[in-house]
């Protein structure tokens, strides 16, 4: 048998090794910093997911504490992956998390909810996508944290698992504990 007979086999796999790989986001990516950094939050008023939510307001993201706001949608997989993360932020007494539905329907976004839980004290619905162009997404999941004031001091494009939690979203809560 020949060699080349195997050509084509080995040229597919290989160009879908090199797809795979730019689908899957560096860190680099994951701490490309935002226009936001060291800015005020976007002001918006959206919609609430539902009836069995609360939304945030614009003057929630002042209100004196820390807030993670945290990027999501039903159908994102790393999402999913990120829900035992947000649950332990969601534990903390210092802190409050919001959440922001991203190109999603509140029929599948609440389904995604009672199937993983809810980690979130307020829920609001982008269902269009344009309030994430107001906070730079580049896609989902993403997590901001903003300080007391209103000061968005850290956005982090990916989902919250292995070190990511405690090594780069912690130590933004710290500081920003320390600014507000």
């Amino acid at each position: 048998m020949r060699w080349y007979y195997f050509l084509p086999a080995i040229l597919f796999v290989g160009l879908v090794a090199i797809f795979g790989l730019s689908l899957v986001r560096s860190p680099d990516t994951a701490m490309t910093p935002s226009p936001l950094l060291d800015k005020p939050a976007p002001r918006l008023a959206l919609p609430t997911l539902d009836v069995k939510t609360i939304a945030f307001l614009p003057r929630d993201l002042a209100a004196g504490h820390v807030t993670v706001l945290n990027v999501w949608a039903s159908w994102c997989a790393p999402c999913r992956a990120e829900v035992p993360a947000l649950a332990q932020l969601a534990a903390r007494g210092d802190i409050v998390l919001y959440g922001l539905v991203y190109k999603d329907t509140p029929g599948k976004a609440r389904a995604f909810l009672d199937d993983t839980g809810n980690p979130y004290s307020r829920i609001d619905l982008d269902a269009d996508g344009r309030a994430g162009i107001e906070w730079g997404i580049t896609g989902v999941p993403e997590t901001f944290v903003i300080d007391g004031r209103g000061i968005v001091r850290l956005r982090y494009a990916g989902p919250l698992v292995g070190s990511a939690l405690s090594e780069i979203v912690m130590p933004a809560i710290e500081k920003a504990e320390r600014a507000s």
